[in-house]
């Protein structure tokens, strides 16, 4: 049976630290308790957000409705044989975590995702990727319950919608679909390995492994993230804030050449992308602090609270910064932390 709580305090529930309340919360540890939650009178009065890591979100305000905090946990193999394996794992387990168990399997095909904060039940909303990688390569399907009817729903990678940091739970199924376990398909041996991205290489050559196991690309995208990313336990973040603009190429090549240092990545035939941090540093914000919030010193994507600073404060920085990059630019960046 679950339980109701009433306002119910979020601080250690956003990687932000923000310290705001839930009007209503239930913890959802299996389908039985979202059920029950479904049955009671308030579910349906009152406006809903799922939450799982809390590690993508930025709280403006007491949410004056019904938290819904994934908590489903648990990992299976669902069917292998001498080359792959389908692994279930539960919404509510901790992303990086589950990595580590699989590279501990030797099951490969998410080793360039690691250290990647939330959950695994977050990772098909965001289209998690990194360093050449997205996790939609290795999704097989998402289960989940319809949050209107109740009925359970098994989603194919085709139905997702996903795109760059993007997916259909973010627009059409937003706060209607409660995602309760995800399965993946991973290599058993003959993994296919991305080492394409040249900080994974430098740091490969450094310690002369000239033939990466799957663990090796893992050491070397933890090292990689720790030495730019600020760790949510020592200071307030939700990483990346905003996504990396992707442009037509011609546009693209106009702003080259305006701005001949302007790194660029092809995204596709007609796309190319461009590194949002650096079109923030461009704009004078790194390692600047306004007030009690601001920009890490390593990394101008990331926005930090460096205590005490409420939701409010980092929006109105995040606005500032889009600002300054559209007015320099003509660049409008869109923001990857959902903000409530």
């Amino acid at each position: 049976m679950a339980t109701l709580k009433e306002s119910q305090s979020l601080r250690q529930l956003n990687t932000f630290g923000i310290d705001v309340r839930a009007r209503y919360f239930a913890e959802i540890t299996d389908a039985g308790t979202l059920q029950s939650i479904m049955g009671e009178s308030i579910y349906r009065s009152v406006p809903r957000l799922v939450l799982g890591g809390g590690s993508n979100i930025l709280f403006t305000r007491d949410f004056d409705g019904l938290i819904l905090h994934n908590r489903i946990l648990g990992k299976q193999v669902i069917e292998e044989n001498d080359s792959e394996v389908l692994v279930e794992v539960g919404a509510g387990e901790m992303w990086h975590t589950f990595v580590l168990f699989c590279i501990e399997r030797n099951w490969g095909g998410i080793e360039n995702l690691s250290l990647i904060p939330g959950t695994t039940g977050a990772a098909p909303i965001q289209n998690i990727g990194a360093y050449g990688v997205e996790i939609q390569r290795t999704l097989v399907w998402v289960d989940g319950v319809d949050l209107e009817t109740g009925k359970s729903r098994r989603m194919q990678p085709k139905d997702c919608g996903l795109g760059y940091r993007d997916s259909v739970f973010k627009h059409a199924l937003k706060e209607k679909f409660f995602i309760s376990s995800i399965t993946l398909r991973l290599s058993r041996k003959n993994h296919r390995l991305d080492t394409q991205y040249g900080a994974i290489r430098e740091v490969l050559a450094e310690q002369k492994i000239t033939s990466p196991t799957i663990r090796d690309i893992s050491d070397a995208v933890i090292r990689i993230r720790q030495s730019k990313l600020p760790d949510p336990s020592v200071i307030a973040n939700a990483g990346s804030f905003f996504k990396n603009p992707v442009v037509p190429r011609d546009r693209a090549e106009q702003l080259v050449k305006a701005f001949p240092k302007m790194p660029v990545y092809t995204s596709d035939n007609q796309h190319v992308k461009i590194p949002a941090g650096w079109l923030i540093e461009q704009c004078g914000w790194k390692g600047r602090k306004v007030g009690r919030a601001g920009v890490h010193e390593h990394q101008a994507l990331v926005l930090v609270n460096f205590g005490g600073a409420a939701g409010d404060e980092i929006r109105r920085l995040s606005e500032q910064i889009r600002d300054s990059v559209l007015e320099k630019f003509g660049i409008a960046l869109i923001t990857e932390v959902n903000i409530i």
